[in-house]
């Protein structure tokens, strides 16, 4: 498990699987959860994912969105035992699955061994570039990469608010029981005069950014797309350099060109 924080604007990120293919006994399939505010999110869900997530403490009932990067059997067969686990802990709100072209379908396929369920289930297919807002303030970003069959990169940012000046807003004569309306962005009205949140912010700040790219090969667009992340979790599924026909032709990375990325891209972890 891991906390990014970028003082205080914080997300919790746990691996709860790295293997390919096949699950072994201590290495489950691709899946990573993400908590941000109470909210969840679950990118890919292999084999295994309900039985490692249990090893985390976290709650099923706050998972909100899963993320699919593509449908091959490892990064999608632990679906129907992920949506047994939120039906079995009294979730009621509805859960939103979004991954590439095609998702509906495998989706619908996998849930008819899970007939009822006490949410209802949103599902979201991607194309091309795409953003999309979550529960708890993150934002989404998507980009289609180079596998055998349709396939999505993730960057998850959280952004962070302007600090808010209480020394320019006293100068300004702002009652306190109005500070907290400019801290979200709201102007408010003091002595007749309209006082922009503007007068009592600080600059921009830098927020947060998680990157997931899997099942690829390295494309052009991809350091510009995950650059200055904060951490990318990137596959490398061969170490060998000998391998790369192999790599090449299953639509994967060697460890090299992981790392390649990384330094193209400036991030700050991989």
């Amino acid at each position: 498990m891991r906390q990014l924080d970028e003082r205080g604007s914080m997300i919790d990120v746990c691996l709860l699987g790295t293997g390919g293919m096949m699950p072994l006994p201590e290495r489950w399939l691709s899946a990573l959860l993400v908590r941000c505010e109470g909210h969840t999110v679950l990118i890919d869900c292999g084999e295994g994912t309900q039985i490692s997530w249990r090893y985390t403490g976290w709650s099923f009932r706050d998972l909100d969105t899963i993320l699919l990067t593509h449908l091959h059997a490892d990064h999608v067969a632990g679906l129907p035992g992920i949506l047994f686990s939120l039906a079995f802990a009294e979730r009621e709100e509805p859960v939103r699955i979004v991954g590439p072209h095609g998702t509906s379908r495998v989706v619908h396929a996998l849930r008819s061994i899970v007939p009822v369920l006490p949410f209802a289930l949103e599902v979201l297919e991607l194309e091309g570039t795409s953003e999309l807002q979550l529960p708890g303030g993150l934002l989404v970003r998507t980009l289609p990469v180079a596998h055998r069959v349709p396939c999505l990169a993730y960057t998850l940012h959280r952004p962070r608010g302007r600090r808010f000046l209480p020394e320019r807003a006293r100068a300004l004569g702002i009652p306190v029981q109005f500070w907290r309306q400019l801290q979200r962005g709201e102007p408010v009205e003091v002595g007749g005069r309209i006082v922009s949140p503007e007068e009592v912010l600080g600059p921009p700040r830098r927020g947060i950014t998680l990157a997931f790219v899997t099942d690829t090969r390295p494309t052009p667009e991809l350091p510009a797309f995950v650059k200055d992340a904060d951490l990318l979790i990137c596959e490398g599924m061969y170490g060998d350099p000998a391998m790369l026909p192999r790599a090449i032709e299953r639509g994967h990375m060697l460890f090299h060109e992981a790392a390649e990325l990384a330094r193209a891209a400036q991030v700050q972890q991989l």
